[in-house]
């Protein structure tokens, strides 16, 4: 048995908790998978690196709307997973390099389980080891759901973390899913050059988006993807490179490549976590407002434990757990209040707070307000017909309830209106007191926020 002053399972955000604060301490460091976690080897930087690629390829495409004549060739596809993953790689293996040259860290690499009250053991290449700790943090993280329809047919499938290390795009690519992943990764290699197919089993693509932003997304993207929604997949035949993909109405797909893309799950079923004491529910661990688990001594943080698993949430709850490990007297509580999301299609889309249809099912007295990118003057510079703001206030109040923009640079719009929602600041006094830039885009969230000025105090 070794013993440790704080072990932390995990290597993504989970390692990014432990910085200079921490080297009074000896520390084991527990990971299955390279060092970063899922946002740097397989999810969000790589997917953004890539989507950046293909938005270069889609305005090459676009060029004739500003009346440049140019023609796109081609996308490098092998070029630009080596620049993407050579980078990336590189740093994962950093990463790890620069904790086992540390004095007060120990790398342990394999799968972990908690065999007793603060106490787990890891599965290494060279055997188990097993290891104590008063103070434990779990952060593993998640991985992606796998329906059993094509789990059990023996056949390949690629999913997110698999499917940007393809060696060409697919020529035909059938996308499963709806969501931000399936977007996302839609857009990448359609941009590449693949044909792609998306089934949905909702009527909308990313339903769970405001109910403006999905219908019109969906319109938006049909011109490009041949969309099968409403569609759920029966079967999976054929073989390696020539599926045969079923749908509920029927209808069979070809295709030589099939992602799943239908959601992700966390971590947590694989720990062993009865034999610690640490209640979850369907893998999520249960943490509290500080986010301690139930048992004495163990925290958690990052997508196996967090409702809204996204990055940015993920590192927030890592510096609450640093400070409540390092201040035991002095907790902080980590806040879901104005939690931002993108997704890296095209078009872009931001959201914070509320969808409409929340606001609706909750009963809350609310107005909305929308302008359009095309009614402000970069909008006319982008030639851009598509894009909006619409924004959700409490009509008593003038808080800012949501915000949701689809269209170029959504991403980084939306932050002012973030900012807004965190801070209560009320639509009036967002739109009119700050000076707000002229010809800039960020006209078209000033100008969504004046339109309720009639309306909302």
């Amino acid at each position: 048995m070794r013993t440790h002053d704080l072990i932390v399972i995990g290597a993504g955000t989970g390692n990014a908790l432990v910085d200079d604060r921490f080297a009074h301490l000896d520390v084991a460091i527990v990971s299955e998978g390279p060092f970063g976690g899922t946002c740097l080897n397989a999810g969000c930087i790589p997917s953004k690196m890539l989507a950046a690629t293909a938005d270069v390829a889609d305005t090459v495409r676009d060029a004739h709307r500003h009346d440049v004549d140019a023609e796109l060739r081609r996308v490098r596809w092998a070029d630009a997973r080596e620049r993407v993953f050579g980078r990336l790689d590189a740093d994962a293996k950093e990463g790890e390099e620069g904790r086992r040259a540390s004095d007060h860290i120990t790398v342990y690499r394999g799968r972990a389980r908690f065999t007793d009250e603060r106490r787990v053991t890891v599965e290494t290449d060279s055997g188990p080891v097993e290891l104590r700790a008063d103070r434990i943090v779990v952060a593993v993280g998640g991985r992606p759901v796998v329906p059993p329809v094509v789990a059990d047919s023996g056949l390949p499938y690629e999913t997110s973390e698999t499917v940007m290390r393809l060696d060409a795009p697919p020529e035909r690519l059938v996308v499963l899913g709806g969501g931000y992943i399936a977007a996302e990764l839609a857009h990448v290699f359609h941009s590449a050059g693949s044909q792609v197919t998306v089934v949905e089993q909702q009527d909308r693509l990313l339903a769970q988006q405001d109910e403006s932003v999905s219908e019109a997304f969906t319109t938006i993207v049909r011109g490009r993807w041949d969309l099968r929604l409403g569609r759920e997949l029966t079967e999976v035949s054929g073989e390696p490179g020539d599926l045969r993909l079923t749908l509920d109405d029927g209808t069979e797909l070809c295709a030589d490549t099939l992602l799943v893309a239908v959601g992700r799950r966390p971590n947590g079923d694989r720990l062993g976590l009865d034999a610690a004491g640490i209640d979850a529910e369907d893998g999520r661990v249960t943490v509290d407002e500080h986010l301690r688990t139930s048992a004495e001594g163990v925290w958690s943080l990052g997508d196996v434990s967090t409702a809204v698993p996204l990055k940015h949430v993920a590192n927030r709850e890592a510096e609450v757990v640093a400070h409540n490990l390092l201040h035991p007297g002095d907790l902080r509580t980590m806040s879901y209040d104005a939690v931002p999301a993108a997704v890296f299609s095209r078009p872009q889309i931001a959201q914070v707070g509320l969808t409409e249809q929340e606001a609706r099912e909750q009963g809350l007295d609310y107005v909305t307000a929308t302008h359009r990118y095309e009614d402000v003057a970069y909008g006319w510079a982008l030639e851009e017909t598509q894009g909006f703001c619409k924004v959700l206030v409490d009509r008593g109040t003038g808080r800012l309830l949501g915000a949701h923009l689809l269209g170029p640079q959504a991403a980084t719009l939306v932050q002012p209106l973030v900012v807004a929602q965190t801070f209560g600041i009320t639509a009036r006094d967002l739109a009119r007191r700050p000076l707000w830039i002229h010809p800039a885009l960020t006209e078209v969230v000033e100008n969504a926020l004046r339109a309720l000025d009639s309306t909302a105090s």
